[in-house]
């Protein structure tokens, strides 16, 4: 039998709170399409904190049953667009904490006519813990996050076993989550929190192959040009015979 969902306390947040200030074009893109796109939610003590009691009906949203993508920190929309659109049949929830990344995003969906996303402006960890029912996700894609390279701040990372219990409790049986970084110390960071988590199995046993339908973003293609290595991850939730 599974153990009993956890819950998430963040104090600290996987981000660093950039300017909120928009150019014109977002703002034209935030005012003419946030009704449609973005789904408000009961917010905690902080701007971009979820509120316990806050909860949502995607069915609704969206305004079909469809099984549920969530992308945790979408940033300009870059993988969440062209990956959206590439699904379809699903439905795509992205989470996003700056509201200039968001309307980039919200003009990018109109142009392209991708109309399986929605977007929520919060905490993604918060957000997928509070606003989802267990085992209800089909894929999660956290790609390219925070690294956080000083020790001190590691805490601050958005990967890591806490976060690990929640995404196991939100997957389906057979459902995966997706990861990708560019920094080899927190490739190495995630093996570690991950690779040996009672509810997650490795599905490569090691890193996995690119993700074909992930395009190569502006940020990935500097990390490439600096010399980076960019590490790709899949894990996929145990069923409750292998648990």
């Amino acid at each position: 039998m599974d153990p009993l969902p956890p819950r998430l306390h963040r104090d600290v947040v996987s981000y660093v709170r950039r300017s909120t200030r928009m150019n014109e074009s977002q703002e034209r893109a935030w005012f003419r399409y946030k009704q449609e796109y973005v789904v408000a939610v009961l917010h905690g003590d902080l701007s971009t904190s979820v509120a316990p009691e806050a909860r949502v009906d995607w069915s609704e949203q969206f305004g079909r049953e469809a099984p549920l993508i969530v992308e945790i920190g979408s940033g300009g929309g870059d993988s969440l667009v062209p990956m959206a659109k590439g699904r379809p049949g699903a439905n795509v929830v992205a989470f996003e904490v700056f509201e200039p990344a968001v309307a980039s995003t919200l003009s990018r969906i109109a142009r392209e006519e991708v109309g399986n996303v929605r977007m929520v402006v919060a905490d993604g960890a918060q957000g997928l813990a509070v606003l989802f029912d267990d085992a209800s996700v089909s894929e999660l894609w956290t790609f390219f996050a925070d690294p956080w390279h000083k020790k001190r701040h590691h805490k601050r990372r958005l990967v890591g076993t806490d976060f690990a219990d929640v995404v196991a409790a939100k997957l389906a049986p057979g459902a995966v989550w997706r990861l990708a970084t560019d920094w080899e110390d927190y490739a190495l960071w995630m093996r570690e929190h991950l690779d040996g988590h009672p509810l997650l199995v490795n599905e490569h046993d090691g890193w996995a192959p690119r993700l074909e339908e992930r395009p190569v973003t502006k940020y990935e293609r500097k990390g490439l040009e600096a010399g980076r290595t960019v590490y790709d991850l899949t894990y996929r939730r145990r069923d409750a015979a292998q648990a």
